[in-house]
């Protein structure tokens, strides 16, 4: 049985690098996972990759939400909890698998209290607009900045470095460093904790559960059932864990909620139950997670405005969306071009200048012996340079492949998150309607409006987070590629220039 996970805190410096994790053709992985921290949170925006290595993960197969695991291997431990305790999800008859259609029993209580609207469905963002419960959960404040509203940025970051893959017994596996650049925080959660692939599941079965409806949640790297043990299987599910956990780190919200902490730094098993079943009665989940977002100092927006907001993010995540899978379809087939057919038409070359220099040879004539070495040593050098062209994309094609293929996962996320602020803007629009037939009052209307106007600030503001981290990561990732490919033609510059000098004029 693969277990996943001894989580330890350590102080390491942060630098911003890229890992190479893999997916076919660019299946490379790195063996040297490690990563830090930075002073300053903003500066280290989500999905930042930290380390020599990287911390990106690629997501594969449907970008919204992971639809579970096998029973196989990844049932909970008999020690760690029972099974009444797991908590299932079921599927919504409003999608399939999407970010906000993963609910659980949770939500009934609230479909309930809206049962006095005869005209609303018993699921959906009414059950924030018109809901008079009151939030129990953790406040989460958005505030006005420069580019707009922004999430609440705690002092300390998180990050994340997944290392040493084993098979064992139960408990016993990757081990993960969990670092924080907050002194008083490391004295506090400095303890091993450990976690198999079925606790990463649940972890984001729960952030998706809660989050889904405002904040995209990544899906976590693919199951397989066969060869789950070989040692590249491992390899890549630790490092696709190292990306999916990094970006968790990252995002202000998510790792600082209760959830995500306990999974970090669970004090034993009993607190870990614990914890565990609390969470899974959280009731600020689905779109009831916009009750405990506070514009703070922020103006109420009007329906107009919020359906601008709403409408122009969702152009931009479909426009990219298309350049990234239009990026990644190009890089696909340059990488078959260059371990395929390019690195055969350099060998042909060299190959076809080393037979002159055989042919060359078998004249007996004594004066050409430099010539003839000289076709040779340039023929030679054709064969490198096949060599070179075929494992280059394993060091620059691959990170730049890495990164959209980890922002096409990411954006497929978006369409279920912007369609709850869709669907709001259209219970909104129906207020009037409602209020003439007697079944909300006016003040309910005023309430909707302004509901409507808080889901729209935590759109912004996770607009503004997401922008922040494109901005950081592609500037990055061009970087690095475009240093390597100065690398590698000057290289073959260099062995040209080489061979060149080996002929000579009379």
């Amino acid at each position: 049985m693969l277990n996943l996970g001894q989580f330890f805190f350590e102080h390491v410096p942060m630098e911003g690098k890229i890992t190479s994790n893999g997916n076919d053709p660019w299946a490379v992985f790195d063996s040297n996972a490690s990563g830090g921290v930075s002073n300053n949170w903003a500066a280290q925006p989500e999905g930042t990759e930290t380390g020599e290595t990287s911390s990106s993960a690629w997501h594969s197969g449907h970008p919204q939400a992971y639809q579970g695991p096998g029973a196989e291997d990844d049932e909970w431990d008999e020690e760690w909890d029972d099974v009444k305790s797991s908590g299932g999800y079921a599927e919504s008859e409003a999608g399939e698998g999407g970010a906000i259609n993963r609910g659980g029993a949770h939500g009934s209580s609230m479909k309930i209290a809206l049962n006095k609207f005869p005209g609303f469905s018993k699921s959906g963002p009414e059950l924030y607009l018109l809901s008079k419960q009151p939030a129990k959960g953790t406040r989460l404040p958005v505030y006005g900045g420069e580019a707009g509203p922004v999430w609440a940025y705690p002092d300390y970051q998180l990050d994340c470095v997944v290392a040493d893959p084993k098979k064992g017994t139960k408990m016993y596996g990757l081990k993960i460093d969990v670092v924080s650049c907050d002194p008083m925080f490391l004295q506090t959660t400095n303890k091993p904790v450990n976690h198999r692939y079925k606790h990463f599941d649940w972890l984001y079965e729960r952030l998706l559960d809660k989050y889904g409806s405002a904040i995209p949640i990544p899906c976590l790297p693919d199951k397989q059932v066969t060869g789950r043990f070989e040692e590249e299987f491992i390899k890549m599910r630790m490092e696709r864990l190292q990306g999916w956990m990094t970006r968790m780190c990252r995002h202000p919200v998510v790792s600082s909620s209760e959830v995500f902490q306990l999974f970090l730094s669970y004090k034993d098993e009993k607190d870990w139950k614990m914890g565990k079943r609390k969470a899974e009665k959280d009731e600020t989940v689905g779109v009831m997670i916009f009750s405990t977002i506070e514009p703070e100092g922020l103006p109420d927006l009007d329906l107009i405005e919020v359906e601008q907001k709403c409408e122009q993010f969702n152009r931009f995540t479909r426009a990219m969306d298309d350049g990234v899978k239009d990026l990644l379809t190009i890089g696909n087939e340059h990488w078959k071009r260059c371990t395929g057919p390019l690195p055969k038409e350099y060998q042909r070359i060299g190959k076809a200048f080393q037979n002159l220099s055989s042919v060359f040879n078998s004249s007996g004539y004594e004066g050409e012996a430099t010539l003839t070495d000289a076709l040779t040593a340039a023929g030679k050098t054709y064969e490198d340079i096949a060599q070179m062209v075929a494992e280059q994309p394993k060091k620059d094609l691959h990170f730049l492949m890495e990164t959209n293929n980890e922002y096409k996962g990411l954006l497929g996320c978006f369409p279920d998150t912007i369609g709850v602020h869709k669907a709001a803007i259209e219970k909104v629009k129906e207020a009037d309607k409602l209020v003439a037939t007697g079944k909300i009052t006016t003040s309910e209307k005023i309430t909707m409006s302004k509901r409507a106007s808080t889901m729209s600030y935590a759109l912004q503001a996770e607009m503004i987070h997401f922008h922040t981290n494109r901005i950081y990561d592609y500037n990055k990732v061009m970087q690095q590629y475009l240093e390597q490919q100065v690398k590698f033609y000057e290289m073959i510059a260099e062995k040209l220039r080489h061979a060149h000098s080996q002929f000579t004029t009379m």
